[in-house]
């Protein structure tokens, strides 16, 4: 009896080496079919379909580039600019029928639109019979569009190249950069897939690039716009979180910290997989009290990350170690991933990609975010802020990491505004207030809310010093602590450790 050979999956689609963009088209651009890749000059779609034939070669597939719009040179050093060779592609420059004509010849004679769409097309065929290639890329729509000077026109040759190709099994990708004035959808309805780029320029920092996929006939994609970048070595996609895809069973314990005065306000810890939003005006020791945290996680031999926006990270360093926390031997000793986050270059993306890969990758069961106000910087738009942190954060509590959030409010004393309001997303919030008592500025902290269980509804006083931060008693004998100016009830007289 013959041996029973088993034959390897064939691949039904043709990956485009962008990690990124793969996803969110579940898998590549479908095998044999025509898809359309659009969006105005300058948007990425040369180094997207450079990347795709190159992924092509990569994996024994004869590529063609067949460019209606840039000459040859123009594309090879364009590749040379990201560390790529083209050489393994076959580059066809389709040079117009006109521009081929002596100066005398092009002063005599006229092209019919025609004969102009027609030797453009027939050229096309020929290149592709020559080269038989397994993935093409046609750039651009545009001058097809405007040799064939009619929608109808453009319709019917867009549909026999449709056609040709599809019976040679190639995957087709074509590229518009939508300058035409006629500016229709024709290929919308004639494309198996469309993927539309977009850049945003805003009032200031660096332009913000996005895609989404407009349509993919038989496959389900990822919705809905996902930020990318053009970097040196290629395109960079970062995929829309969607928590719900990454739940992993953990353990519910109790994360604890080293003072008993603050684990006895939180009601004995904090919930793994929970996140905790510390709120409080400018210089109350907000990022000091979450790198209390952090810092009680390393010591229990776990992995933190710190993504800081509004303080230098040497500073921050600095200003730790003053206080007995020593950020830099924690990154040294690959316990602890700090970065600095320029809200004006990095799209709110990118940075929930970061996040992701430090609790995938490195195993971070710690997050810290100092602070939303710099988040919001990048995302100015509130209502997309509060979807952002809240796939965000769902993300990080299916991955069983303990999320800390700073938020630093507007004011002093008195009341207090948030720029943006996410206490209803956070299982704990820790309140940290100024106050005045005996002729000096104290500050005092409580908590206000917290969905895992019970806690103290006090308020304690607490001092920054070199052991860090340290909470008194709970205020009893005071009224009106949390408006800046308290008064003391009952006759009552002032703690021990409040005393001058």
């Amino acid at each position: 009896m013959a041996d029973v050979v088993e034959l390897e999956p064939v691949d039904e689609s043709a990956a485009t080496g962008i990690a990124g963009l793969d996803d969110v088209i579940c898998g590549g651009f479908a095998r044999g079919r025509v898809f359309l890749l659009e969006g105005n000059p300058g948007t990425g779609k040369t180094t997207i379909a450079t990347q795709f034939l190159l992924e092509g070669a990569r994996k024994g597939e004869r590529g063609l580039y067949i460019t209606l719009s840039e000459t040859a040179g123009e594309l090879r050093a364009s590749a040379a600019s990201h560390g790529w060779s083209l050489d393994p592609i076959e580059v066809f420059e389709l040079v117009p029928p006109e521009s081929l004509l002596d100066d005398d010849q092009q002063q005599s004679l006229l092209y019919s639109s025609d004969l102009e769409l027609g030797e453009t097309t027939k050229r096309i065929f020929e290149a592709f019979e020559h080269i038989r290639p397994d993935r093409v890329v046609l750039d651009s729509l545009s001058e097809i569009r405007l040799l064939a000077q009619s929608s109808l026109r453009y319709r019917r040759q867009i549909l026999a190249l449709k056609h040709y190709f599809a019976k040679q099994n190639s995957t087709v990708l074509m590229l518009d950069d939508l300058t035409s004035e006629l500016n229709d959808r024709t290929v919308h309805s004639v494309a198996h897939g469309v993927v539309a780029l977009e850049e945003l320029a805003r009032d200031y920092g660096a332009e913000r690039r996005r895609l989404r996929v407009v349509k993919y006939r038989g496959r389900r994609y990822r919705g809905g716009f996902h930020d990318f970048a053009i970097q040196t070595g290629g395109i960079q996609v970062y995929p829309r979180l969607v928590s719900g895809e990454h739940k992993v069973p953990f353990r519910r314990d109790r994360v604890v910290t080293t003072s008993a005065a603050l684990n006895a306000l939180l009601g004995g810890g904090v919930e793994r997989g929970t996140s905790v939003l510390i709120l409080g005006p400018a210089g109350t020791g907000k990022s000091l009290l979450a790198l209390t945290f952090l810092a009680g996680a390393i010591e229990r031999g776990e992995r933190a990350a710190m993504f800081v926006f509004d303080e230098e990270v040497g500073l921050l360093c600095a200003r730790a170690l003053t206080l007995g926390i020593d950020l830099q031997a924690m990154i040294d000793a690959d316990k602890l991933v700090l970065e600095q986050i320029d809200a004006a270059e990095m799209t709110p993306g990118e940075l929930a990609q970061r996040v992701r890969r430090c609790v995938e990758e490195r195993d971070a069961q710690t997050v810290v975010l100092d602070s939303i106000n710099g988040y919001q910087a990048a995302m100015p738009e509130e209502n997309a802020l509060i979807l952002h942190m809240h796939e965000l954060l769902q993300f990080l509590g299916r991955r069983g990491a303990t999320t800390f959030l700073t938020v630093a409010q507007h004011g002093l004393v008195g009341d207090m505004k948030s720029p943006v309001d996410v206490t209803y997303l956070a299982d704990t919030v820790i309140l940290l207030r100024y106050f005045e008592a005996t002729g000096r500025v104290r500050r005092a902290i409580s908590v206000v809310k917290k969905r895992a269980g019970a806690h103290e509804d006090t308020i304690r006083e607490y001092r920054i010093g070199d052991g860090g931060m340290q909470l008194g008693e709970p205020l009893v004998n005071f009224q009106g602590v949390l408006r800046g100016v308290p008064t003391l009830v009952n006759g009552g007289i002032i703690p021990n450790d409040l005393q001058s």
